[in-house]
């Protein structure tokens, strides 16, 4: 019944299929005035109609552009994928249920009208001008090609080839270049990447290095074929559909950006950025030459008052931290053929070259911005990319010598101005900011000799105000506090690093004193207002006052005093419930749990010395959790140190025994494809549940300072010595709890017996 259905309707509309491709859909396809008139005075315009691509941020046809001529290609594509009638053959008297040979009897209306009617119009000869019919139809036809990716991608792959090859590639070879038409050649080949097959790569490749180095022609502008050109490359590149020669393109590239103007060198630095993403570990060892390259084309092009930087600039850090991303995760000793020093030398050769550049964007527009009487803080433009050459900077320098050659201290002061003001709070922006802030903390202990963080230098922000660089950070990470869940656990691991890792001076402890009244304010407030949803936000929080309570306590005090809840007796709590066994996402890690329990043990200690109204309860829960916190802490070291002993002995298995278990384990692990692909599902929803911020059970390995000295068995046994009476008789404490105690610390046993 299906079947006859829709004979019946192939009857009635086949007729007019014809008609409504030669006066409907195709005269909108074809190029005409208009497009010419664009082409030479509004390119952005042309693009955004015609040539629709991610490369000059445009939303794309799909979204919010609607003309005559993208729904006429629209309706071409529908019409294409319509079924047709079933083609009577010989294989119709087959048997019913040889099914694959039915499907193959089904015909598209692509296949029966749709191609052969584009394939009536021929390609342009050698002698055929820009603003002959034959070119104006086929720049339609091409259009028209271009709105039949899903057509294609259901016909093997040799249709495609023959296709592409025979109407798309004979293009780039003909003389002269008709630009209009093998700019929309550009755009066809980037929209069928997915369907085009690796092994007509090099012909694809060479014919878009081929558009991309156009120069212009009898006095038309090729810079849309250029950006065509680029755009149809990123297509690729995006779809793993690679070059066979990687050093040819980039080359190429490079080549374009040295030598290109503002609008041009933007697209490339975009098509560079990622090839180098695509390439990865093939391209590594070309790194060096690359950056110093992309380095040069960018300070050409950054204003003498770079406010904000303009978007050729943007792109060109864009395309740097893409690169610096590349060397990073490849494997560069290999890639450089396990040369040791000549990778060292590469990798201070780009720090260099970096340090080099963010002094030029950040102190030198700095002093033209002062001579011109205005704002002198540098822009904060691609604040994130730039957060990633700095961080590269700081990894690469272990020496306190290097430190002054890189010009450290000069570019964190100019880099804490800016972040200390930041307000764009974007989830991948701010990653990379902590990300320099770990590797700047990273430094400090390498060189800790220098003390660079809390060197103190004119603030661009605020004029005639000398700010260390370490408050500039702690600004930023106050307000990381405050902003989304991944930002406020990263800012809390941040707090720990800063409060112990430099060495604060006697001169610098109203600095510290500061930003200890900054953390605990921010953390305060936001666990104020997540109390009543207890959730995993709760611990990074209550770690931060806690660190900064054991530092100095009368300041956190006094905040706390400052809310008209008590403040202290929300926090007591609140560490309290985190560090319980009933919370579900409560502290783990031995340095988690190491600083709950010294907290809480000097909040028993508070609450004891001065009780507060309301404040028994509070206190047994507090002593509780200690209790509990101080028997996990003891299982979870005894558990480190067993896991430690097994990995010493596993590192004494011989090779060959090695070998054996890996061959037995192979075989023992072999899973079925459904297995597989079960296992890369899950795989993938556990992924998508961190990207989309669920931390609820993240682990955080704490920087402790001085506190990690502190012996925690004496500091708990000691309270219990000194408050028995109060803590072991005016509460009502579980028999078990005491017997967990007694089992696990039985020199306690005088002291724990007396309740």
């Amino acid at each position: 019944m299906l079947t006859e259905s829709v004979e019946k309707g192939w009857r009635v509309v086949s007729p007019h299929f014809s008609s409504l491709l030669d006066n409907a859909i195709f005269p909108t396809l074809v190029l005409n005035q208009k497009d010419i008139i664009e082409w030479d005075e509004d390119a952005e315009e042309y693009i955004r109609k015609n040539l629709p691509s991610d490369i000059d941020e445009i939303s794309g046809w799909e979204e919010d552009l609607f003309t005559a001529r993208k729904s006429a290609i629209n309706l071409l594509g529908v019409i294409a994928m319509s079924k047709g009638p079933r083609i009577a053959t010989a294989t119709t008297k087959r048997k019913k249920a040889d099914k694959s040979k039915g499907k193959q009897q089904e015909s598209s209306i692509g296949e029966l009208l749709v191609i052969p009617f584009l394939s009536k119009f021929p390609m342009p000869y050698h002698g055929d001008k820009a603003s002959s019919k034959i070119v104006h139809n086929y720049y339609g036809v091409l259009m028209a090609y271009g709105g039949l990716q899903d057509f294609l991608r259901e016909r093997n792959s040799e249709y495609t080839t023959t296709l592409v090859r025979n109407r798309v590639l004979p293009l780039y070879s003909s003389c002269p270049f008709v630009p209009y038409l093998v700019a929309t050649a550009n755009w066809i080949i980037g929209e069928l990447a997915s369907c085009l097959p690796q092994a007509m790569s090099s012909d694809v490749y060479d014919s878009l290095i081929k558009a991309l180095t156009m120069p212009d022609i009898n006095g038309i502008n090729c810079y849309l074929v250029r950006a065509s050109a680029a755009g149809a490359i990123i297509g690729l590149l995006e779809n793993e559909y690679v070059p066979p020669d990687w050093l040819s393109v980039l080359q190429v590239v490079v080549n374009q950006i040295a030598n290109g103007e503002k609008n041009e060198s933007s697209f490339l630095f975009h098509l560079l950025g990622t090839a180098v993403e695509a390439g990865q570990h093939i391209i590594s060892a070309h790194i060096p030459m690359l950056i110093s390259s992309v380095v040069g084309a960018i300070v050409n092009h950054i204003p003498p008052i770079p406010d904000p930087w303009p978007q050729v600039v943007e792109r060109g850090f864009a395309a740097l931290a893409a690169i610096t991303k590349t060397w990073d995760a490849s494997s560069a000793g290999e890639a450089l053929e396990h040369d040791d020093k000549k990778w060292e030398s590469a990798q201070a050769v780009i720090a260099r070259t970096f340090a080099a550049l963010l002094y030029q964007a950040w102190a030198v527009s700095v002093q033209s911005i002062d001579s011109a009487d205005i704002s002198t803080s540098p822009p904060p433009s691609c604040l994130d990319d730039a957060s990633t050459l700095l961080g590269f900077i700081l990894k690469s320098a272990t020496k306190n010598n290097e430190i002054e050659e890189l010009k450290i201290p000069e570019l964190l002061a100019l880099w804490s101005d800016l972040i200390s003001d930041w307000h764009g709070w974007e989830e991948m922006e701010d990653l990379a900011v902590f990300d320099c802030i770990q590797e700047a903390v990273n430094l400090q202990r390498r060189c800790d000799s220098t003390n660079f963080l809390l060197k103190r230098i004119s603030s661009r922000v605020s004029p005639g105000v000398d700010q260390s660089i370490i408050e500039g950070v702690s600004a930023f990470v106050t307000k990381g506090i405050m902003a989304y869940p991944s930002a406020t656990w990263r800012a809390c691991s941040c707090v720990h690093e800063l409060l112990h890792v430099p060495s604060f001076s006697f001169q610098m402890q109203g600095v510290k004193q500061s930003i200890i009244t900054s953390f605990t304010q921010a953390a305060f407030s936001h666990f104020k207002d997540l109390r009543n949803k207890p959730n995993g936000l709760w611990k990074p929080l209550l770690l931060v006052i806690s660190s900064c309570y054991i530092l100095c306590p009368e300041i956190v005090e006094q905040v706390l005093d400052q809310d008209d809840d008590n403040g202290f007796m929300i926090v007591a709590s609140g560490l309290a419930h985190v560090s319980s066994k009933s919370f579900d996402s409560g502290i783990s890690s031995v340095s988690e749990i190491k600083l709950a329990v010294i907290t809480l043990e000097k909040f028993v200690e508070r609450l004891v010395a001065f009780p507060l109204e309301d404040g028994n309860k509070v206190l047994q829960d507090c002593f509780v959790s200690l209790m509990e916190a101080f028997l996990h802490l003891k299982e979870v070291e005894v558990k480190e140190a067993e896991e430690s002993d097994s990995e010493d002995i596993d590192d004494g298995y011989s090779d060959e025994e090695i070998s054996d278990t890996e061959d037995s384990e192979d075989d023992d692990l072999e899973e079925t494809q459904e297995e597989f692909l079960d296992r890369y599902a899950k795989a993938a929803d556990e992924l998508s549940e961190i990207v989309a911020g669920d931390i609820e059970d993240a682990v955080q390995d704490l920087e402790l300072g001085p506190v990690d000295e502190i012996d925690v068995r004496e500091e708990v046994l000691s309270l219990i010595r000194r408050h028995h009476q109060v803590l072991l008789k005016g509460l009502a404490l579980s028999s078990g709890l005491i017997q967990q105690m007694l089992d696990a610390f039985p020199e306690c046993t005088p002291l724990l017996q007396v309740h």
